[in-house]
């Protein structure tokens, strides 16, 4: 059919002097390669959007290539430094990732675009923030995920709580008040240092600040130092290992063998503990983790993805169409509500409310943060020294010491070129 009716534009052409491709002519469809990350999109999601945004969109095809994560970070580099072939136009990277493609000149700058047309002073911190580099933006937030506190209903009303703390010191009194019959407060490993750097951050701390173009660390900062006292001082109301971080072992399995009160962690992980103990379905509740006053939460981690766009992009104007649609208000609460993700902007929050734990977990990603803003900082996590840190305070090494020492590394680290 459209070979027809393209022979009829022709003939109807040649009647005015020739007939070809012409850019007005309606004719010329373009191809917008995008590549998505497996698990971040239903299938049933991804066909609805390509049939609509093509109906809306006549001049584009969208092709969506899903892709894993094991070995993307060398797939999309090479996708950036390859003359066009056949590479994607639009592509999704951990917010923590945007900068390191960006440092090469990788990335399209769309800062333009995201002042004018897509609210970026509205966009969750812990997406926006770790999407730029210098004043830039190359990142554009699509969806969050950050911790909560899981707690075990059952064991709540057995120590006669009844109700979330409203701050960090109604939490430290509640789970001391948990810790006992032989019962945790909490499960809190020694190394979850996602969770330490929410508490530094809910003290006005860093991990690292930038200052002339030079990083450092910052752990041992008063404001961090408060951080980690916080982090001891709840750690101990439960025996969660000082040498291991949530992982080793999942956290997930320790919470549904144990009479275990409450952990942090991403609402999802209650799907894997009512899996493993299904006595424990409908008795997990969720709150945001708490923060220094009433009526404020916490300041946590935010993962979740940012969508970029290549500077060797050939479907330039498709591709930004493209990062529009999925990143604006319609498609981006459709997605928060399939996947019970944190859409991109806090006023879009009432797309998840009726999910509890996605509620809460909404609730904190408005003071949501990602790690420090420079392509070096995978470095520090390769060889992580908060981790070795945690630990050390935790076994009773001096705190302000091991922080100094650790900040000196983070420092190293991030120096490396």
């Amino acid at each position: 059919m459209r070979r027809r009716l393209l022979a009829l534009v022709c003939v109807s052409a040649s009647l005015l002097g020739g007939c070809g491709l012409l850019p007005d002519s309606g004719t010329e469809r373009r191809t917008v390669t995008v590549w998505l990350m497996q698990h971040s999109a239903s299938q049933e999601f991804l066909d609805r959007f390509t049939e609509e945004f093509e109906r809306e969109h006549p001049g584009l095809d969208v092709d969506i290539r899903v892709q894993e994560w094991t070995g993307i970070g060398a797939k999309v580099q090479k996708a950036l430094d390859t003359d066009r072939t056949d590479g994607p136009d639009v592509i999704e990277v951990g917010n923590t990732q945007v900068t390191q493609y960006a440092e090469g000149d990788g990335l399209l700058d769309l800062t333009l675009e995201s002042m004018r047309d897509w609210g970026r002073d509205a966009w969750l911190p812990g997406l926006a923030e770790p999407g730029r580099w210098g004043s830039q933006q190359y990142g554009i937030p699509w969806y969050a995920a950050n911790r909560v506190v899981i707690y075990r209903k059952d064991l709540f009303r057995e120590a006669g709580v009844s109700a979330p703390p409203k701050t960090r010191d109604d939490w430290l009194d509640l789970t001391e008040q948990l810790d006992t019959g032989g019962n945790q407060g909490i499960y809190l490993a020694g190394q979850d240092w996602y969770t330490l750097a929410g508490f530094i951050w809910e003290e006005g701390g860093e991990l690292a600040r930038e200052r002339d173009g030079v990083w450092r660390g910052t752990l041992d900062s008063a404001a961090a130092l408060r951080g980690m006292d916080f982090y001891r001082r709840l750690q101990a109301l439960g025996d969660g290992p000082v040498d291991a971080d949530e992982e080793h072992p999942p956290q997930a399995g320790v919470f549904a063998r144990g009479r275990i009160a409450q952990i942090v962690a991403v609402p999802g992980t209650a799907q894997a503990i009512v899996k493993e103990n299904p006595d424990l379905k409908g008795e997990l509740g969720y709150f945001p983790v708490p923060g220094r006053t009433a009526g404020r939460p916490g300041a946590v981690f935010t993962g979740g993805s940012d969508l970029v766009v290549p500077a060797n992009t050939d479907a330039k104007e498709g591709a930004v169409e493209v990062v529009a649609a999925l990143t604006g208000a319609r498609w981006n609460t459709e997605l928060a509500r399939t996947m019970n993700y944190v859409p991109n902007k806090a006023a879009l929050a009432d797309a998840v409310a009726e999910e509890e734990g996605v509620a809460a977990m909404a609730a904190g990603a408005a003071r949501g943060r990602a790690t420090p803003s420079t392509p070096q900082w995978g470095a520090v996590e390769a060889d992580n020294p908060i981790k070795e840190y945690m630990t050390k305070v935790l076994t009773g090494s001096d705190p302000a010491t091991e922080a100094a020492r650790a900040a000196r590394r983070i420092t190293e680290a991030l120096a490396f070129d």
